[in-house]
């Protein structure tokens, strides 16, 4: 593992082990939220695919109703009864805060009160298999907005789990073994000058005493 480019002191190792701790701390917080997406994240694909199952079938039995409506109904009456509609429906995007990610939460608004607004006809000179189909999108509108809300937090949800992903392996592969390697590093070249100095010392006290008493210690 390569070690930091840093002066071999005692200080210098203090604040490198100051890092280290705050390096660990910081692994283990981004660990557990990067556990925490995963396991909402996986809640919320879950979900789509029951959603997606319910709004396909539903959308199958949509088409069945128009496609029966067009065996009965020629085509200009078809085209003309859904030409206008009464009743407006729009959607209120607001947001909430799942561990950090801003995940969209979208909600359907409509411009009427009236739920018979949703036939943009008389009933009286229609089929009924036409009736059944726009009851059955209008029945379906909640679905296909949630559907959506939970496919864009999904995909904001993976980016943020790749990106704690990426920060969390930085930490445990390249960062804290860097400080720890650095840290073993200093520590030896500090207990490697101790004994030099020692040596030196102990050489030092041999030439006063020899100067002094003319005899040497032996160690």
């Amino acid at each position: 593992m390569d070690i930091m480019n840093v002066n071999p002191t005692r200080m210098q190792m203090s604040k490198l082990k100051k890092q280290l701790i705050t390096a660990k701390r910081g692994h283990k917080m981004l660990k557990d939220k990067r556990d925490e997406l995963m396991r909402q994240f996986i809640e919320l694909v879950q979900e789509n695919k029951r959603l997606r199952e319910k709004v396909e079938k539903s959308l199958e039995q949509c088409t069945a109703h128009f496609v029966n409506a067009g065996a009965v109904m020629n085509k200009k009456s078809l085209d003309s009864s859904l030409m206008s509609s009464q009743q407006q429906t729009g959607v209120d995007v607001s947001s909430k805060n799942i561990m950090s990610v801003d995940v969209p939460v979208f909600s359907a608004v409509s411009k009427s009160p009236d739920q018979g607004d949703i036939f943009p006809y008389g009933l009286a000179f229609t089929s009924f298999e036409l009736d059944d189909a726009v009851m059955a999108l209008s029945d379906l509108m909640p679905d296909l907005i949630r559907l959506a809300e939970i496919e864009k937090s999904c995909e904001l949800m993976a980016s943020e789990i790749e990106r704690t992903r990426r920060r969390v392996n930085s930490l445990e592969h390249v960062m804290i073994p860097r400080y720890e390697a650095t840290i073993k590093y200093i520590a030896m070249k500090l207990e490697e000058n101790d004994r030099s100095s020692r040596t030196r010392l102990m050489k030092v006290k041999d030439m006063l005493l020899e100067k002094a008493h003319h005899y040497s210690e032996k160690y």
